[in-house]
């Protein structure tokens, strides 16, 4: 029997398995996907800070390195906003891989073109093991604790747990790779807008001489993505002009962070329990932070023999101490946003600073947002839901 079975070989799912084998436990990594980090569901950003968890970046995983944020406002007015860290846009393919490699060498067995069907349990109702398949042969494997790192569009969590995505705390994104585009390269573009993206944003992040990823992630209507992507792609013919690549879609969840994320034998963690920063989307930080928090908890347990869901409901107190309720001041950032016209936001950028864009990121100075809004008697009520 193994120790640990972890369901996902993305950063929250790779990050745990990680943590545990060096710490001397038997673990397996099932992935569902024929090749680990294909196809990508990012926009690919990562501050270079995020390498205190993540671990040095191999140069090889880095596609451009990146200064700050170019913020811009419906009508064109922009802010940057320079990290005094910097940070890249990524290779995912490369560096999900990367991040699996570096599991496998701390003694975890990684697999890939994994179907994992269903999780099993015992008469105790203790999650015990998991039941799959791979190419074509059907097995079953079992373990003591099994960790769900899916993502956010598995149905196996809302098996394990009743948890799943509210359509209206998801975004629905549509990304194009494309090549032979003019941007300014070592910025990151983001555009608000209302129209244009609806509670959502578009990006442009650049991924060396003349490449980018260009997309958006809005609220899921009737319109599709598509079309607000070839409305944007009109009015940047810098952009429009040049060759798509590759195509990515998918969904990102923006809010609604599992309370309770355990049971007996059985821990969630990643995007699967939505540990996503709701104003911006970015998962890889928190997928790793969540993991490797996952992984302590689990290794406390396993050593103590009580995988119960009391004693794994560690993991709960910590990352809502560590993360949880920061990111819910984010997410209140965001739920503040989408209520603000394209008027507002244009009359944003002349009453903050770039410095107060990258806190406002960071879940930090709500307060000096609020006040900008309530110069505006209809903004007040919206303001003091920052407050």
């Amino acid at each position: 029997m193994n120790d640990v079975i972890v369901i996902g070989a993305g950063p929250a799912g790779t990050a745990c398995a990680k943590k545990l084998a060096e710490n001397g436990f038997s673990v397996k990594v099932f992935d569902k996907r024929a090749e680990i980090g294909a196809p990508k569901r990012c926009g690919e950003g990562l501050s270079e800070a995020s390498q205190q968890f993540v671990g040095r970046i191999p140069e090889r995983c880095i596609a451009q390195k990146i200064k700050g944020a170019r913020l811009y406002a419906p009508d064109g007015r922009y802010l940057d906003a320079i990290l005094s860290e910097g940070g890249f846009v990524l290779e995912r393919k490369v560096f999900d891989k990367w991040l699996a490699e570096e599991a496998a060498k701390a003694g975890a067995t990684v697999q890939a073109n994994t179907f994992i069907s269903d999780i099993e349990k015992d008469t105790r109702g203790y999650f015990v093991g998991v039941k799959g398949e791979f190419l074509g042969n059907e097995f079953k494997e079992k373990a003591k604790v099994v960790v769900c790192a899916t993502g956010a569009e598995s149905p196996l969590r809302n098996k394990a747990l009743g948890v799943f995505s509210k359509v209206n705390l998801i975004d629905s994104c549509l990304q194009y790779e494309m090549t032979n585009v003019d941007v300014v390269s070592d910025l990151i573009h983001i555009y608000l807008s209302s129209v244009l993206a609806p509670r959502g944003y578009v990006w442009v992040f650049p991924k060396g001489d003349h490449r980018a990823n260009v997309g958006l992630g809005i609220i899921p209507q009737e319109k599709k993505p598509k079309a607000y992507l070839d409305e944007f792609l009109k009015l940047h013919p810098e952009i429009s002009k040049g060759s798509i690549l590759e195509v990515n879609a998918g969904c990102v969840p923006v809010g609604g962070m599992v309370k309770d994320m355990v049971a007996n034998g059985f821990v969630l963690c990643g995007e699967a329990a939505n540990h996503v920063n709701p104003i911006h989307g970015g998962g890889i930080k928190e997928a790793v932070m969540s993991g490797q928090m996952a992984a302590d908890v689990i290794a406390e347990c396993l050593k103590k023999n009580d995988v119960s869901k009391k004693a794994l409901s560690k993991f709960n107190d910590i990352w809502w101490k560590e993360r949880g309720d920061h990111l819910k001041r984010v997410e209140k950032l965001r739920e503040t946003l989408e209520k603000l016209s394209d008027g507002d936001l244009n009359d944003l950028v002349d009453a903050l600073k770039p410095e107060d864009i990258i806190e406002f990121a960071r879940g930090a100075k709500l307060s000096v947002l609020a006040k900008v809004l309530m110069r505006k008697p209809r903004l007040v009520s919206i303001a003091r839901h920052l407050l």
